[in-house]
């Protein structure tokens, strides 16, 4: 019911950065629970980030703390990702996703997905 788009992937040096977007729209009047997921050929999805219905809350994976900031604008119904220090094993699709309530680590409990964008980290 509610459809997610992401922009801002592209390719980039070691050492940048890159800013990912996620709007969502829909019926829907509420506000969801976000995360961050990304993806490399030939392995898991993995969660990167995440951040709670209001902003109040975050989460990040180890390996991009200090690094990498969720933040949201909920009036603009939209998520985003800051991506500094950007590293070659940073390279992956990154998806936005929606959960109707909560903090969730597993993809599988996600009920909206964006369909990704591609993040590019060259030596």
């Amino acid at each position: 019911q509610v459809q997610l788009v992401e922009s801002g992937g592209g390719l980039v040096q070691a050492g940048g950065s890159l800013r990912l977007s996620c709007t969502a729209s829909g019926r829907s009047s509420r506000n969801f629970a976000m995360g961050w997921f990304r993806q490399a050929p030939e392995k898991e999805r993995e969660l990167v980030a995440h951040i709670s219905w209001n902003g109040g809350a975050t989460y990040y994976a180890d390996s991009v703390k200090g690094r990498f900031t969720v933040s949201r604008e909920n009036a603009k119904n939209t998520v985003y990702l800051q991506m500094n220090s950007l590293k070659p094993e940073d390279t992956a699709v990154y998806y936005c996703a929606g959960r109707i309530f909560g903090f969730s680590g597993d993809y599988r409990t996600y009920d909206f997905w964006g369909q990704g964008t591609q993040v590019t980290v060259s030596s």
